[in-house]
């Protein structure tokens, strides 16, 4: 659970990526054999942390005893008891190490996959799962985003504020993935964090309005975790959810956030559009009560803003539900995400809507097997047995 906290406050320490990761891993090691002989101390992190530091310090020993950043080190831990950093500013050190993996040196599918593994604590395989990619092209991406990291020597802090702008842009996109991971890999925990980050980021940043919009996407889609699955796990349709469920709290604060984006003046990007959109829902009583004639604009203006497939999917969606599935199939038809089980999905649920059940059925058997989620395909091959 502390394990970005504590390798993003070692990495600012020993202002050495993989060095940070690996004496991390043996203070860890050598508190599963302390704490069950000695007790789990007081302050378990604050023991985790100057346990690591101890080893990074034998780690610049062995190096060279002459170097200069040695010297440092070693003299100012020999001088003081007290840490070199102050708990309480970790996670000042998480935003600072997503910064850090957003640097431009770094191409935009290498900081996602560096910022899921170090940041979000996805392993290899569920970062690969998530964008249909081999393992071994996301461990190269990870091993080749460190190697540049230190190849370039950048800073282990948070850049000035300059620089933060510039960054801007991948640090929300990163952290769009984080929170769209944690959603689809069933992890909230990971969600809930990103939602963190992005309020901290929003904090840091208050005159950016994507910032915030990104705060009341993630407020507004996570209102609705606690009705999205069952008591078994299994997942829930946004049109059979109890919404005595949803969290309300979290809407209010979502749709703050979006106010705050649209007082800036300058219009809603992409993350701001989506959030109008979560918003439409997270307003609505039903959704036969829902506003789709406004839904469908809304897509259609982030399909202009920031087009892709999955944009036109949901557009299509959107526009099932306003004027029905006939006009939403000639969409679907034209898109094509491969390797995904959401063009099937969609394309199956419009040709049930329309009587087409044998169809419907093949489509659905098809989004199953390309389903990477166990509970999802179980609930797709049911829909397809109900078809006859």
């Amino acid at each position: 659970m502390e394990s970005a906290r504590i390798v993003g406050a070692l990495a600012r320490y020993t202002r050495d990526f993989p060095l940070a990761e690996d004496v991390a891993q043996e203070a860890l090691a050598e508190a599963l054999v302390s704490w069950e002989r000695d007790g789990e101390p007081a302050d378990p992190v604050g023991w985790l942390l100057s346990t690591a530091r101890r080893r990074a310090i034998d780690a610049f020993r062995r190096r060279s005893a002459l170097d200069q950043r040695y010297q440092e080190i070693a003299i100012n831990a020999e001088m003081s008891v007290e840490t070199p950093w102050d708990p309480d500013r970790i996670d000042d050190d998480i935003l600072a190490l997503i910064f850090i993996a957003c640097h431009p040196v770094l191409a935009a599918e290498a900081r996602v996959a560096l910022t899921l593994r170090t940041v979000g604590g996805l392993s290899s395989e569920e970062i690969a799962r998530a964008f249909l990619v081999p393992i071994p092209t996301i461990q190269a991406r990870i091993t080749r985003a460190k190697k540049t990291i230190a190849a370039a020597k950048v800073p282990f802090e948070l850049p000035p504020a300059e620089e933060r702008r510039q960054r801007l842009g991948g640090v929300l996109s990163v952290l769009y993935v984080i929170f769209t991971g944690g959603s689809q890999l069933q992890k909230p925990e990971l969600a809930y964090e990103s939602i963190r980050l992005a309020r901290m980021l929003a904090a840091l940043l208050p005159d950016e309005p994507e910032a915030h919009s990104l705060v009341a996407l993630f407020e507004l889609t996570a209102a609705r975790f606690p009705a999205r699955t069952g008591p078994d796990g299994e997942p829930i349709l946004l049109a059979d959810q109890d919404r005595r469920r949803w969290d309300f709290s979290a809407i209010r604060r979502g749709l703050a956030a979006l106010g705050h984006a649209a007082a800036k003046g300058r219009g809603l990007g992409p993350y701001g559009l989506q959030a109008a959109i979560a918003a439409c829902h997270a307003s609505a009583a039903s959704v036969d009560k829902t506003d789709w004639d406004r839904i469908v604009l809304l897509y259609e203006a982030l399909g202009r803003v920031a087009p892709s497939p999955v944009v036109e999917l949901n557009r299509a969606v959107a526009v099932a539900m306003a004027t029905g599935p006939a006009e939403a199939l000639a969409i679907v038809d034209k898109l094509d995400i491969p390797g995904s089980h959401l063009v099937p999905t969609v394309r199956g649920e419009l040709l049930s809507r329309l009587g087409r059940n044998d169809e419907a059925r093949a489509e659905l058997e098809i989004a199953a097997r390309l389903c990477p989620n166990v509970r999802e395909r179980s609930v797709l091959l049911g829909k397809a047995r109900r078809l006859g």
